[in-house]
């Protein structure tokens, strides 16, 4: 029974879920079963993979910036239109 990590769509959580069978997984947050299924790295420790594993969270977290920032800008633009 592998564990594998997902990130919700919906709320943005990452979490790690042990998968049994046919399960279909859902969010322990928020209940949604809109899930993206992340890469899990080895679970090896050494400078390498540390910096390696930084280097992709920094992109992630600088992509899922650059989106909500997008997303931002266009509800203010369509609110100010209509307001």
């Amino acid at each position: 029974m592998p564990i594998y990590e997902y990130s919700c769509r919906a709320c943005d959580k990452a979490f790690e879920l042990l998968v049994r069978g046919d399960l279909i997984p859902k969010c322990p947050t928020c209940g949604g079963a809109d899930l993206e299924k992340l890469i899990s790295l080895p679970r090896v420790h050494s400078e390498g993979t540390r910096a390696k594993s930084l280097r992709a969270a920094k992109r992630r977290d600088a992509a899922r910036a650059t989106d909500r920032m997008h997303e931002r800008v266009q509800y203010e633009e369509s609110h100010d239109r209509h307001g």
